[in-house]
């Protein structure tokens, strides 16, 4: 149920950064650890990016795989169940080197920033606005 909380979180962050803009495409990198379910994650997305511009974007999700590293020998090595002894050297001092991640990637938006189309002078809209109002 955390994907939930994970979905207000991605909205939000995006709706800031797309300055009123409608948003298309969201690309997110989400690491096997944060134990995210990609389709549940993508279900609440769409629930609460509703009337907001992130409305009806795409979610893409980029599935980063669990690796570690050996601070010891700086073997590194991936991870379907956390283990944390290195194959290599059986040293304990690991740390996560990815899979661990859950962040915004990239945003894809539509038109200029809302900004601009008020510092322009009325009627001065040109091809951009054009386009915005035929999508």
């Amino acid at each position: 149920m955390h994907e939930l909380s994970l979905s207000s979180a991605i909205v939000n962050t995006v709706v800031k950064h797309a300055d009123g803009r409608r948003v298309t495409l969201v690309e997110l990198r989400v690491g096997k650890l944060r134990q995210v379910i990609p389709d549940t994650l993508e279900f609440y997305f769409e629930f609460v990016a509703r009337d907001t511009v992130c409305e009806g974007a795409r979610l893409e999700q980029q599935v980063i795989d669990a690796r570690l590293r050996c601070r010891g020998c700086d073997h590194g090595w991936e991870i379907e169940i956390p283990a944390f002894r290195c194959p290599q050297c059986a040293g304990s001092d690991v740390e996560i080197a990815s899979g661990d991640e859950f962040e915004v990637e990239a945003i894809e938006v539509e038109g200029p920033p809302a900004a601009a189309l008020r510092d322009r002078p009325e009627g001065d809209l040109g091809k951009e606005a054009q386009c915005i109002g035929q999508r």
